[in-house]
């Protein structure tokens, strides 16, 4: 069963989504908030699996809320997904960076959000169908460019080889094909790189990748 936390100041948004959800035989509605502050007690106490974050609300907003999520180790295994009306660029790249494992707009199809609380409580990242790979390396080349991170150098060859793929929102069964590798060998150094990288999913491994300048999607030798 996956433990669900929705938040959202609007109470027939809220409302919206349980319906939704409340059909699915392996989703479960454990806890609701209306304020991003609510949102950590709530979750240490509930526990859910997905906390599906309404991007802004009054006080404390979805960001923010995030951030207190991710800062908290007794809410390791929580994960989150955004949900907004607006998909702007700026709001994607925040929303990684605070620790989201996906985004999607609210105007997102039901089997679709079906689908993305499914795949984010296994452990995976998503980003909605709408915001697409050419998108992550627009918003990512906002940053300055970058020294090369130390982190990286913990990584072997293949592993940061297998980051720069991770990177361009290749799956495992991509990785695997591109690299000649079976599915399960390149799932193992994905994870492996996640435990190295401290990374909490694959969201953090694309953050990680363009601000350490191992991906550049904008910049050039020339710059």
């Amino acid at each position: 069963m996956i433990r669900v936390m929705l938040v959202d100041d609007q109470r027939l948004v809220r409302a919206g989504f349980a319906s939704i959800l409340g059909d699915e035989d392996d989703i479960e509605i454990v806890a609701e908030a209306s304020d991003g502050a609510e949102v950590p007690e709530l979750a240490r106490r509930h526990r859910p699996d997905v906390v599906l974050m309404d991007i802004r609300m009054p006080g404390v907003d979805g960001l923010e809320a995030t951030e207190r999520i991710g800062a908290d180790a007794k809410l390791d295994g929580v994960r989150v997904i955004i949900l907004t009306t607006f998909d702007e660029d700026d709001y994607v790249y925040r929303a990684l960076r605070a620790g989201a494992s996906g985004f999607l707009v609210k105007d997102t199809d039901p089997d679709e959000l079906i689908h993305a609380i499914r795949v984010v409580a296994a452990g995976d990242a998503l980003i909605s169908p709408g915001i697409t790979r050419r998108l992550i390396g627009e918003f990512a080349g906002r940053v300055a460019r970058p020294d090369p991170s130390p982190k990286l150098n913990a990584l072997t060859e293949r592993e940061t080889e297998v980051l720069s793929l991770v990177a361009t929102g290749m799956s495992n069964d991509e990785i695997a094909g591109a690299l000649f590798l079976s599915p399960a060998t390149a799932k193992t150094h994905v994870s492996r790189i996640m435990s190295k990288l401290s990374a909490r999913d694959r969201a953090q491994l694309v953050v990680t990748a363009y601000e350490s300048g191992l991906v550049r999607p904008t910049w050039t030798d020339g710059d």
